[in-house]
């Protein structure tokens, strides 16, 4: 899967919506060929699913990663400590990669196969037993890495830090996903036996993926029909995490949501139309392929609900109209599909030979993997909010899909950043990562903060247990008592 970098300044080019998946070594491995910007994993997902090992890889080249975890526990026979990978990794944010490498490599403090495992990548076994230099373009790779990772502020770092931010804070950007809808019973993507990719074997597809790719939708729509009934919501609810974004609204401190959700259930709770920018589009509304009518989601939602697929009514008048007209001579279809001269037209018995006409399918208008995104998503984020935010939250979304999964990176590094998902992401640097069921966060977090969020899918007299992860000072668990 193609990869779309974070810019460096400037306006977001115009790129397509891609999975941020694996990221291909060339074999031999050349540093200077190589440009690794982000790195996902099993870890890094919505899911309790962790029995895969993180790999970079292509053909028959496999270059494992190590997570923190590894380096904390240690697991990796001479690699450097969790503290040791730490230290160095603040040294290169503080001096830059030319600087670290004189400090360590050309100093000789520190061996590059060593170095390696500060920044996430273990030594190859195929690199076993060759002089320390063969280990350099592996280096130069894990440098680059992580040098364009955001670093963590350091002054963030508890519950309370995050709650102060939500007090203090006047301008905050709200980056949701679809882990704030599934407590409604829509499903998220990536979860293991419960998320939607899991659920499509049957469709017979090389990628599960390809349910969302636009060239296998105008292919053969019914694919995505086939699905799209799962994740629309039938009834006008919101959960607790969708009132948890308007209430920031009410306080006056929502500068912008950016949803990748395509089920607008922003709109059911009340969240304003200004405040949201829709990533990837939404069944709010519907477009002919052919003729580019467009209608309202509600139009064509009892079909979508029925897995059929909704077909253009606007081009069935047309189709019908043209049916009373006095018939001429029939236009043949040409072996490319196309017409051919008017020269060429001719009656034939054989109907085969004849295009018939058909109504276009009204595809909703979500943003499928190979389609740009709305333009307002790089103008809003860069010319305006990019300088006015003051806090990031995300919520409920594992930064797998590019460009969205870049936005944490666009912004200044001096603006806090909080995630609020089941599992942390690693491939991103959050100043305090809450983990735990959304709607359970942030209730507690309004709790905390004095705020009344009021939604019937939160007990009266719910309490939270909040539990440091070891070896993590800004990392806490979040669990419903008892639960």
């Amino acid at each position: 899967m193609d990869f779309v970098p974070a810019p460096s300044g400037g306006t977001p080019v115009k790129v397509p919506v891609v999975e941020v998946e694996a990221v291909d070594v060339a074999e031999p491995v050349n540093a200077e060929s190589i440009a690794v910007e982000v790195v996902s994993s099993e870890y890094e997902t919505d899911s309790d699913d962790s029995d895969g090992l993180d790999t970079l890889s292509q053909s028959e080249t496999t270059i494992q990663l190590i997570r923190d975890e590894q380096l904390r526990d240690g697991l990796v026979p001479g690699a450097c400590s969790l503290e040791e990978a730490v230290a160095f990794r603040k040294r290169l944010h503080a001096v830059g990669k030319a600087a670290f490498v004189e400090e360590t490599l050309v100093r000789e403090t520190v061996t590059a196969k060593k170095l390696c495992t500060a920044f996430g990548i273990m030594p190859p076994a195929f690199l076993e037993g060759e002089p320390d230099e063969s280990y350099g373009p592996l280096l130069a790779i894990a440098l680059s890495r992580e040098f364009s990772r955001r670093p963590k502020l350091p002054e963030y770092n508890t519950v309370d830090d995050a709650v102060r931010l939500l007090r203090e804070s006047k301008n905050i950007i709200v980056l949701t996903g679809a882990g704030i809808s599934t407590s409604l019973g829509i499903p998220d993507f990536r979860s293991k036996d419960t998320g939607l990719y899991s659920k499509l074997e049957h469709l017979g597809l090389s990628d599960p993926q390809e349910v969302f790719d636009i060239h296998v939708f105008r292919e053969d729509p019914s694919i995505f029909f086939s699905i799209a009934k799962d994740i629309l919501p039938t009834e006008k609810k919101y959960s607790p995490t969708h009132g948890f974004i308007k209430l920031l609204q009410d306080k006056g401190k929502l500068l912008t949501n950016y949803t990748q959700n395509i089920d607008n259930i922003e709109a059911n709770a009340g969240v304003l139309p200004e405040k949201i920018v829709q990533c990837h589009g939404s069944f709010a509304t519907a477009t002919c392929v052919k003729c580019k009518h467009r209608v309202s989601g509600d139009a064509i939602f009892d079909e979508i609900k029925e897995g059929k697929i909704p077909e253009c009514s606007l081009c069935r008048q047309s189709i019908e109209a043209d049916a009373l007209k006095p018939q001429g001579l029939k236009r043949k279809r040409s072996s490319n599909g196309d017409h051919k001269d008017r020269k060429n037209f001719e009656d034939s018995s054989d109907e085969e030979d004849y295009e018939i006409p058909t109504p276009g399918v009204m595809k909703p208008d979500i943003t499928f993997f190979g389609e740009d995104l709305p333009d307002e998503f790089g103008h809003r984020l860069v010319h305006h909010d990019r300088e006015l935010a003051d806090l990031v939250i995300v919520i409920g979304t594992s930064l797998k899909v590019a460009p969205v999964a870049e936005v944490p990176g666009i912004l200044p590094r001096k603006i806090p950043q909080i995630y609020i998902s089941r599992t942390p992401v690693s491939h991103t640097g959050f100043d305090i990562d809450l983990l735990g069921d959304c709607d359970v966060v942030v209730s507690e977090l309004c709790r905390r903060a004095g705020w009344n969020l009021d939604h019937h899918m939160i007990p009266v007299n719910e309490k939270v247990d909040v539990t440091p992860v070891e070896g993590y000072e800004s990392r806490h668990v979040f669990q419903v008592n008892g639960a």
